[in-house]
Formats: structure tokens, sequence, C-alpha cells
């Protein structure tokens, strides 16, 4: 425990629902990360409400999630998790601090990662690997091994070099305009739609149609395997058809909409390349992509395109006053930031891909 004077690294509960008698803590820890990622960022995209960001903490078979709000003299002013993962071989946890910007430079965080590493030493985990957004500065920067991407050396950056870590991979944010022309979208899909003959659009909202769990879960195990991730380390993922309603239910139970689009082989009935889109309750909110992929043996036949762009045209009937939506890759994912660009997705932001192996 932190020698700061009224510092407490206070376990988080985790409530039944948001209406229930021990939901506070929950509810305020939710409020500070949105100012935090409002501080970082410079927009509210990345908000969530309580009771959308509580299925994501509910326990779970395929992972432990260590959660601890970071309170001084009774104020929340922060927050911090270890996710370790179930899967086989694992030998990774995943974690974060974030704090409040007035809060810097005390102390606080280096002695909320003292938590993290005898966390992750408690359960046999070496591997420590962490992301950060680092918003545009001037003076020096950083570049990962990958020889793709840049990141301004800041305070966030200085954390990690002195805790250790080294920068493995930077991630590129970019953002899709919705409320401007899709006329290009369109004519990238038609385009698409010849060089993919072999293969047919199906779309679904969560909960996924029993017809496509099989295909979808496959699809979501090659996520950990199939995607450029430089030296960060990820076991294989197991999915089967628990855990993608588990995965669904994340969405559905808290009211918010998930649309998958895949591109389904048509004389073998494969799924083999797909494409997330989210939305809050609140559909004039920020959209987000999340997993996209083109499985390995498909590859070449436009259908990132395809499933990217038939997602887009759709969701203008799904959420028509969202403003833009929101995505993430590795910059050395050319082949991925080619299609995104040709969209028309620009660069909004960097996040650092942090590493750290620890002594025997």
């Amino acid at each position: 425990m932190s020698t700061i004077t009224g510092l407490e690294f206070r376990p988080l509960v985790i409530p039944a629902s948001i209406d229930a008698g021990d939901a506070t803590e929950f509810v305020e820890m939710v409020r500070v990360r949105n100012e935090i990622y409002l501080e970082i960022s410079g927009h509210g995209d990345e908000a969530i409400t309580p009771d959308e960001l509580l299925p994501h903490y509910r326990p779970t078979e395929y992972s432990t999630r260590h959660s601890w709000i970071v309170v001084e003299q009774g104020e929340v002013i922060g927050r911090i998790g270890v996710d370790i993962p179930h899967e086989e071989g694992s030998n990774e946890a995943f974690w974060l601090i974030e704090l409040l910007r007035r809060t810097w430079s005390r102390g606080i965080g280096s002695a909320a990662y003292e938590l993290v590493e005898r966390t992750a030493r408690d359960n046999g985990r070496a591997v420590l690997q962490s992301w950060a957004e680092h918003p545009a500065a001037d003076g020096p920067r950083l570049a990962p091994p990958t020889g793709f991407g840049s990141i301004p050396e800041d305070h966030i950056a200085r954390f990690y070099l002195r805790h250790g870590y080294t920068l493995e991979q930077v991630e590129r944010g970019s953002a899709f305009d919705l409320t401007g022309s899709f006329g290009e979208v369109e004519r990238l899909l038609a385009v698409a739609e010849a060089a993919s003959g072999d293969y047919r659009l199906v779309q679904w909202f969560a909960p996924t149609p029993a017809e496509h769990v099989d295909g979808y879960a496959w699809m979501k195990s090659r996520m950990s395997t199939d995607t450029p991730s430089g030296a960060m380390e990820f076991a294989e993922e197991a999915w089967d058809a628990a855990r993608i309603a588990e995965h669904d239910a994340k969405y559905t139970d808290a009211g918010r909409t998930l649309l998958v689009t895949a591109a389904q082989h048509i004389a073998t009935g494969e799924l083999c390349a797909f494409n997330e889109l989210v939305i809050g309750k609140d559909r004039t909110e920020a959209t987000h992509q999340e997993d996209t992929l083109v499985l390995k043996e498909h590859r070449g036949h436009k259908l990132g395109t395809l499933v990217k762009c038939a997602g887009l045209l759709a969701w203008r009937g799904v959420a028509p006053a969202s403003p833009r939506v929101i995505t993430y890759n590795a910059e050395e994912n050319r082949p991925m930031l080619d299609i995104n660009e040709a969209i028309g997705f620009a660069p909004i932001a960097y996040d650092g891909a942090w590493k750290k192996v620890l002594d025997d």
C-alpha cells in the first residue's frame, strides 16, 4: 500500500445493477474514467454510461479482472485494472492505470504500478502489456521496432520507460464522418462486389443467429492470431457458442447495438471476413468500429472493403444521427489502413502498445 497520506487503492465493488445500493463507487469510477478520456483526447467520443460499462466488469470464465479505484482524501481520482486471461498457455497480464491530470507527478501512478506488478506476479504472469493514447506534442519522439509510426516522448511514455517498458507498436485511431457523402463508399462497395463473386454478404444484430455462431466464433478466435501485433504477446483464444453468447450479452444486456457484417463463401458456406459496428443507447453518440478481419486463406478478394463498406451503408439506417465512426489499426497493418483511407477514414489519435517481461 502507498505511503502517500490519504491515498487508498480500494477494490472496486461490481454491483448487480446500477440501481443496487452498492453501485455508488462503480458509477463514480465511470464518471472519472470519462473525465480522464476527455482530458486526453479533447473529445467525449470514448465516454460510456455506467449501465453500459457494467456488463464488461461481470465475472467471466475467460479471464479474471482485478479492479481498484484510486481514492485520495475520500475523492475518486482514478482507476487501476489488471486482466488475467485464462487461455491455455497464457503468460500475459493486461493492465491500465488512469489518473486525473491534476494528480500527476506526485508518485501516485508509481504506487499504483507496484500493485499492478504484484498482482501479475501473484497470478504467475511474466509478460505485462498496456496501451495508452499519446496526443500530438512537440519534442523528441519514440518509434517501435516495427518501423511503423511514432509517438511523442510525453509524460505517459516517460512513465512506461521509467518502469522498464518498451514501445512495441503504434496504433492509429481513425474517424469516418457519417454526416458527409457516402458516394465513395458506394463506389468502393460496387468494386468489391465485382471482385468477390464467390462470396455473399450476410448481416445480423447481436445476439448472433444460431446459423452463424460457429463461423463467427472461428473468426473471433483468429483475431488473436491473424492480426499484426509486433512483439506483443497474445495466447490463442478458443471461441465457441457459449463465448459468443457472453460476448453478445455485454452489448445487448445494456441496450447497446452491435451490427456484424460478414462475407460468406458461397460454395462452402464458410464465414471468412467480418466487421463490427457498435453504438450505445444514445444513437447521437459516436459509433465504434470494433473487430474487423479477413481470414488469411480468403485474402485478395476485396473482402475487407466489402464488409466495411456494406456495414457503413447499412449503418445509416441504424444510427442516422451518429456523427462519426472511430476505429483503431496497427500502423503496420497497411492493407487495412489502405481500405480505411480509401473509404475516407482520417487519423485522429495514436496509441502506444507497451510491454515488459518480468525477471524471475
